[in-house]
C-alpha cells in the first residue's frame, strides 16, 4: 500500500463563522483553504497558522460552494440566492454577477485556466460562464466546443468537476453524467441513488460518488462499471464531501453523526474512524501535496488534520 500516513490528528480549529459550514478548500498549493456558510459569508484562512485572513460579504443568503483560481488571485461562489460571484481575491471585491439559475446554485468550479466557470443547480442544469467577457451570460463557447446549458438532468445537480475536455456532474436523478465538450457527447451512468456529490481520482481514472444511501460509489471513468462501494458512515440528508488521498490509496468522506472515515481504496475496509465534529461532517478537502486535510461541519467549526 502507499507510503502515505492518514491524517488522524487535530492540529488546529478554525472559528468564526456563524453558522454552519457548507464547504472548506484548500487552494491549489495548499497553502490557504476557503470556507463558506450558512451565515452568508466566504472566509479565507491559513489552516496551517490558524490565522483567519479575511472575510467577503456579498451573498443574500447561505453561500454552498466556493472555488479559487490556480493562481490564488479570483475565486468564485455560488448559494442560495441563485447567483455566482466572481471575486477579486485581495481586494475582495465582486467583479461580476453571473444570473441565469432559477433556483439556488449547489456547486461551482473553474476551469484549468480559470476562464469558465461551471456552475450546477436545483434547477436541474449545469451552466458554462465567461471569466473573461463583460456579459453576465452564460457563454457559447467552452475552450473549442458548443454548449452554455446542459439541462438534460431528471433533477437536481449536486456536484460537478471538471478535466481539460470534459464536465463530469452527479444529480439526485441518481445519475453521474459526462459531457465531452469537444464532441458535444454526452454519457450517463446510473448509479440507481441519488448522487450527493462527486470527485476525480487523481490519477483522472475513477469517480468517487457520494450517495444518499449512505454509501460511497467508485466508477471507472472509461467503462462506468462499478469498481466498489465503501459504507459505514451516514449520508441520508446532507450533502457530504468524498474525496481520495495524494496517493489515491484511501477514501475519504464525512458523516451525519460528525465522524469522519477513512477507507481502503482496494478492498472497501475501513482503515480509520474518529470523532471530528460536533455535528455532520460537511466538507473534507485533501492536501495537494502534504497528509494534511481540513473538514467543515454544521458546528461551525473547520478543523485542520495532520497525521
Amino acid at each position: 500500500m502507499s507510503g502515505e500516513e492518514l491524517p488522524t490528528k487535530e492540529a488546529s480549529v478554525l472559528r468564526g463563522h456563524e453558522g454552519g459550514v457548507l464547504a472548506a478548500r484548500f487552494n491549489g498549493d495548499g497553502n490557504y483553504c476557503l470556507s463558506c456558510g450558512k451565515d452568508r459569508t466566504i472566509r479565507l484562512w491559513n489552516p496551517h497558522r490558524g490565522i483567519h485572513i479575511k472575510t467577503y460579504k456579498s451573498h443574500g443568503r447561505e453561500v454552498r460552494d466556493v472555488h479559487v483560481t490556480s493562481d490564488n488571485s479570483k475565486l468564485i461562489s455560488c448559494g442560495g440566492d441563485r447567483q455566482i460571484f466572481y471575486w477579486d481575491v485581495s481586494t475582495g471585491r465582486v467583479l461580476r454577477k453571473f444570473r441565469g439559475h432559477d433556483s439556488e446554485v449547489n456547486a461551482v468550479k473553474f476551469n484549468a485556466y480559470a476562464s469558465v466557470v461551471v456552475s450546477a443547480g436545483y434547477d436541474r442544469s449545469v451552466r458554462a460562464w465567461d471569466c473573461r467577457s463583460h456579459s453576465a451570460e452564460p457563454i457559447q463557447m467552452f475552450k473549442f466546443m458548443i454548449f452554455q446549458i446542459i439541462d438534460t438532468f431528471q433533477d437536481s445537480v449536486m456536484s460537478v468537476c471538471l478535466t481539460d475536455s470534459e464536465i463530469i456532474a452527479g444529480s439526485v436523478d441518481g445519475t453521474v453524467r459526462t459531457f465531452d465538450i469537444r464532441t458535444g457527447r454526452e454519457l450517463s451512468d446510473n448509479l440507481g441513488q441519488p448522487v450527493n456529490c462527486i470527485s476525480l481520482s487523481n490519477d483522472g481514472n475513477c469517480v468517487l460518488a457520494s450517495c444518499l444511501d449512505s454509501t460511497l460509489r467508485l466508477l471507472d471513468r472509461s467503462s462506468g462499471e462499478l469498481l466498489q462501494e465503501y459504507k459505514g458512515h451516514v449520508c441520508k440528508s446532507f450533502k457530504l464531501d468524498c474525496c481520495l488521498t495524494n496517493s489515491d490509496a484511501y477514501v475519504t468522506g464525512g458523516s451525519e453523526d460528525g465522524y469522519i472515515f477513512f477507507w481502503d481504496l482496494v478492498d472497501a475496509s475501513i482503515v480509520s474512524r474518529f470523532r471530528a465534529h460536533a455535528s455532520v461532517v460537511t466538507s473534507v478537502s485533501y492536501h495537494p501535496k502534504d497528509d494534511c486535510m481540513i473538514s467543515a461541519s454544521v458546528d461551525g467549526t473547520i478543523r485542520v488534520w495532520r497525521r
